[in-house]
């Protein structure tokens, strides 16, 4: 245990390898539990720290649209829809996340709030710190505010 814990703070990409080849092999005593359970724990909070990052770009987009509506184009549609797209099939292929929509939407607000001050140069008192849309609209792609 104690040479893949060296192997894992040393050379994580030739432990992944070799935890692999374990698991492959059914043999449970090569196996680093510990930094197993740790890593397949992070697999899955890369999942919501995605679906939180991809819910700020739209929040801040959806924001900058609202908000600045002459400067509204096709990169800014552009993204607002491909972020639609991307929560969506994030969200199907991950359906446990929908259990976390609700305080992704919350980290999201903030971020993509920060986005469009930092993007539009506009004063921020101008952008709510409160949701001016809920989270179902922002999924909507009739939506547009």
């Amino acid at each position: 245990m104690a040479l893949n814990q060296s192997l894992y703070e040393q050379d994580f990409y030739s432990w992944t390898q070799e935890q692999a080849q374990a698991l492959t092999q059914r043999r449970s005593e090569s196996l680093d539990w510990e930094h197993l359970a740790e890593e397949l724990a992070d697999l899955g909070n890369r999942h919501y720290d995605q679906l939180s990052s991809r819910l700020a770009v739209l929040v801040g987009h959806l924001l900058k649209w609202k908000y600045q509506p002459e400067c509204q184009g096709s990169s800014w549609r552009a993204t607002i829809r491909e972020q639609r797209r991307k929560i969506n099939r994030l969200l199907q292929k991950n359906p446990g996340l929908k259990g976390r929509w609700q305080e992704a939407w919350e980290e999201a607000w903030l971020d993509g709030r920060d986005l469009a001050i930092r993007e539009t140069e506009l004063d921020e008192s101008i952008f709510p710190e409160t949701p001016c849309f809920d989270s179902e609209q922002v999924r909507d792609e009739n939506y547009w505010p």
